[in-house]
């Protein structure tokens, strides 16, 4: 009996023994994660830091706001105001079009179509010319043609188009009027957003919630066509990104997902009230380097922070 007992005990103290082992590696891994996870908050402080030195010497009213689309989390410098979008509000006409998926439709141009200035549809053959609706998209986003906008606000229709973006939970981010609609303007309807929401919506996308997955190629080729842009102004030749800018007097926006294969990205900036132009390029130009250089470091190194080749 003594033996058995004995033989019993030894049972029990091994049992114990694993399931010692077990808990402390359990307790190790979680204390492993715990210090990666406090590196990466401390990069991400180190990452805001930079922004907001960029964000103090800008004259004028900046929001930011940047998502990783690979773990989530997310930076925000006054990135729930709202300001106007100027063309960065065409990410989300756009987004309509692929939703409603009428990329072959069929448009003949139409002269009462046209706005003045620089816009090609405006000079092409009215009555003869035809371009499917993706090309009219192609002219919206690539030289941000005002007249090919209209065109599709017209034909998607703008309460459907704030209807997708009330459904995603998008309530100040909002396409109030058609482009160079000074009367609609002077009136207070203005095409506005906010940094965070814009972020929100080209997360929305890039995960297959505003139209099926199977279409954001198709979409990526649209929004990432070569285009005098802001936050691509600084970052080297190749780096893949998908964005449309916007300017308005006083007013510099834009917005893109960072397409690093390893760590995309997703990210808006937002000037108004700047006492020059320029400062709002500059500023924007400026956190879209910071970004870029950021997620770059992240996408190429390893949990512990070695840079992998």
């Amino acid at each position: 009996m003594r033996l058995i007992g004995t033989r019993m005990g030894w049972t029990d103290t091994a049992a114990l023994r694993s399931a010692a082992v077990v808990a402390g590696l359990w307790v190790a891994t979680a204390t492993a994660t715990q210090a990666q996870e406090h590196k990466l908050d401390l990069l991400w402080q180190h990452f805001g830091r930079d922004i907001e030195t960029v964000a103090g010497r800008f004259d004028g009213v900046i929001g930011v706001a940047v998502k990783d689309l690979t773990d989530g989390r997310t930076y925000y410098l006054d990135a729930d105001q709202v300001m106007p979008t100027a063309s960065m509000i065409k990410i989300a006409v756009l987004a309509e079009l692929f939703r409603q998926n009428k990329l072959d439709q069929r448009y003949v141009v139409d002269a009462k179509d046209g706005l003045p200035g620089d816009d090609i549809l405006s000079r092409l053959t009215p009555g003869t010319t035809s371009l499917t609706w993706r090309d009219v998209a192609v002219l919206m986003v690539a030289v941000s043609d005002n007249s090919a906008t209209n065109v599709l606000i017209d034909r998607l229709g703008m309460p459907a188009i704030n209807r997708t973006l009330d459904s995603l939970g998008l309530k100040a981010t909002r396409l109030n009027r058609r482009m160079l609609d000074l009367d609609a303007a002077r009136a207070g309807r203005e095409n506005v957003a906010t940094p965070h929401e814009m972020v929100d919506l080209l997360d929305a996308i890039y995960r297959g919630r505003v139209f099926p997955a199977d279409r954001l190629g198709g979409y990526l080729s649209i929004l990432g066509m070569h285009k005098e842009g802001y936050l691509t102004l600084r970052l080297p030749e190749g780096v893949p990104v998908a964005n449309k800018p916007g300017w308005l007097d006083g007013v510099r926006t834009d917005a893109a997902l960072g397409l690093l294969p390893k760590r995309p990205y997703a990210i808006c900036v937002m000037t108004t009230y700047a006492a020059q132009d320029r400062d709002g390029v500059d500023a924007i130009a400026d956190i879209g380097r910071i970004a870029y250089r950021f997620f770059d470091r992240l996408s190429h190194a390893s949990p512990y922070g070695r840079v992998m080749p």
